[in-house]
C-alpha cells in the first residue's frame, strides 16, 4: 500500500540494530517492528539519518530495508534513500518499493544553497527515482544546514505531484506549519502530510499547530502515539502532561554526537533490541552517562510505569 497525503498517526524512526563485532542483527529488526506495531505505530521509517545508513553497503540498505517490510506484513515503511548521487538513490528506492515499501524519504544535500537549486535538485530526485514512487520530503536544517522556506516547501510539492508528506524538523518550526496549513486554506498548497521530527521536542504544539502525527526515533513511541492521539482528541492537559514527564529524556536523547547511543541503550533495556551497539565509527555512552540515563528513566517512571526498567 502506498503513501497518501492522508497519512497520519506516529511513524516510528527505526535504529538499525548490530552485534558488537558490526554485524547486522536480523532477529532484532523483526523485535522491533513487533514492538512498534504492538504500541500503536502508525508505520516505520528505515534507513534515516540516525538509522547509520551511510554506514552500510548499498546491498546491506536494502536487505535491512526489505527485512523490515516483510516483517511489518502490509503496515506502511518509509525507506531513506538519500545518497551523494542519483543512481544510489535510484537503486534503492526503485528496489524497496519493488518489494513493497509504501514511499521513499529524500533529504536535500549539504551543498544547495538557493531557492532554484533546491527546487531543481528535487524535481532531478523524482526524474531518477520515478514519478511514482511517493515520497517524503525531508526538511531538517540543523543537520543537513539547507533551509527550505515554507514558500519553497509549497514549490517544491507543486511542481512534484508524487510529494505526499513533510518530515518536518525545522527548529523553530511552528510558524512554519501553521504558514503551510495557510497556505492549504487559501487554496494554493494542495493536501500534504505533515509529520514532524526533532526527537519529538515540540511534538505538543506541534500538533496544535496542525501537524498529523510525528515522525521521529524517541525510545518510547508508545509516548508520542500517546501525544498524538491525546491532541487529536482535544485533551489539552493530558496530552501536556505526559509529554512534559518525558521532556527531560527526550532533550538527553537529542544531544548531538551521542543522542544515537542514549536511544540505543534505552531500546536496548527496554527488551526491544538484543545490544546496543553501533557499527563503527560510532559514539559510546560513558558510566556517568549511563547513570544520568537511568536517573531520568525513574523520574519518568514517576509519570509512565512504561519508564520502569531493570
Amino acid at each position: 500500500m502506498k503513501l497518501t497525503p492522508d497519512a497520519n498517526g506516529t511513524f516510528a524512526i527505526a535504529p538499525t540494530p548490530f552485534f558488537a563485532d558490526g554485524r547486522l542483527d536480523e532477529a532484532s529488526i523483526d523485535a522491533l517492528v513487533d514492538f512498534y506495531g504492538q504500541v500503536g505505530c502508525s508505520g516505520i521509517t528505515v534507513l534515516g539519518i540516525l538509522g547509520e545508513a551511510p554506514k552500510l553497503t548499498g546491498q546491506e540498505s536494502l536487505d535491512v530495508a526489505t527485512r523490515f517490510i516483510r516483517r511489518a506484513a502490509g503496515r506502511p515503511v518509509v525507506v531513506g534513500v538519500s545518497a551523494p548521487g542519483f543512481a544510489a538513490m535510484r537503486t534503492l528506492a526503485r528496489g524497496a518499493m519493488d518489494a513493497g515499501a509504501a514511499a521513499v524519504m529524500i533529504a536535500p544535500p549539504p551543498n544547495l544553497r538557493t531557492d532554484d537549486q533546491i527546487t531543481t535538485y528535487f524535481r532531478q530526485a523524482v526524474e531518477a527515482i520515478g514519478e511514482d514512487v511517493p515520497w517524503v520530503l525531508q526538511d531538517y536544517p540543523l543537520t543537513l544546514s539547507v533551509i527550505m522556506t515554507s514558500v519553497v516547501i509549497r514549490r517544491i510539492v507543486t511542481d512534484n505531484p508524487s510529494c505526499v508528506m513533510l518530515k518536518h524538523e525545522d527548529w523553530p518550526g511552528l510558524e512554519k506549519i501553521s504558514a503551510l496549513r495557510g497556505f492549504q486554506k487559501d487554496g494554493s498548497l494542495r493536501p500534504l502530510s505533515i509529520l514532524t521530527g526533532n526527537g519529538g521536542l515540540f511534538l505538543d504544539f506541534e500538533m496544535e499547530r496542525g501537524a498529523d502525527g510525528a515522525m521521529t526515533g524517541y525510545a518510547f513511541p508508545d509516548m508520542l502515539v500517546d501525544v498524538v492521539r491525546l491532541s487529536k482528541e482535544g485533551k489539552r492537559d493530558a496530552a501536556h502532561d505526559l509529554f512534559d514527564a518525558h521532556l527531560p529524556l527526550m532533550r538527553y536523547e537529542q544531544q548531538q554526537g551521542v543522542g544515537l547511543a542514549v536511544r540505543k541503550y534505552v531500546l536496548h533495556k527496554r527488551g526491544v533490541i538484543a545490544s546496543d551497539a553501533q557499527r563503527k565509527p560510532g559514539s559510546s555512552m560513558t558510566p556517568t552517562a549511563r547513570a544520568e540515563v537511568d536517573y531520568l528513566l525513574s523520574r519518568v517512571a514517576r509519570v509512565d510505569k512504561r519508564a520502569r526498567l531493570a
